[in-house]
């Protein structure tokens, strides 16, 4: 389910990236921008999951923490651009840092809830327009019984289309 996350010029204007959802759930929390830094709010979107779900790098980047804060474990991954992506509530973390990971590539197993937060700077930004949705293709399939052709492969569409936060 990997797509590699990059960010594109495109006619001179940079297009926001594309990444691909880091597990399967369902969102039950989403992002909500705290007022100030020390404001209530969600600096991620929460997920309810499966326990022991696997999770995936989203974008391509560099390990840059793994461990406990407060008693929850995190991985945060540092990709181009002073992006950052922060996965949290992790049962177990299959990277160390400084590992480089590709997108799609397995990072951590989940607790039943799973938080992915998006860091631009050091601004929190709403991760959930950059989260492309898998996509197949439709296509015809012969009904004369003569062999039909592959399907071509599934792809990551996300809703955005140029940067913003």
């Amino acid at each position: 389910m990997g797509l590699i996350a990059a960010v594109w010029a495109v006619g001179g204007v940079e297009a926001a990236p594309c990444w691909s959802p880091p597990v399967a759930g369902v969102v039950v929390d989403p992002f909500r921008a705290p007022a100030c830094t020390w404001c209530a709010g969600n600096r991620g979107i929460e997920y309810r999951v499966e326990s022991r779900s696997v999770v995936s790098a989203a974008g391509t980047g560099t390990v840059a923490f793994v461990g406990e804060v407060a008693g929850i474990r995190y991985v945060v991954v540092e990709l181009p651009g002073g992006w950052r992506h922060t996965y949290g509530r992790l049962a177990s973390a299959a990277v160390e840092v400084g590992d480089v990971v590709v997108a799609g590539t397995e990072i951590a197993r989940t607790t039943t809830e799973f938080l992915f937060g998006l860091r631009i700077g050091d601004e929190y930004a709403d991760p959930a327009p950059h989260i492309g949705r898998v996509v197949g293709r439709a296509r015809l399939i012969p009904i004369d019984g003569s062999a039909a052709r592959p399907a071509p492969p599934a792809r990551v569409r996300c809703r955005v289309a140029s940067s913003g936060r």
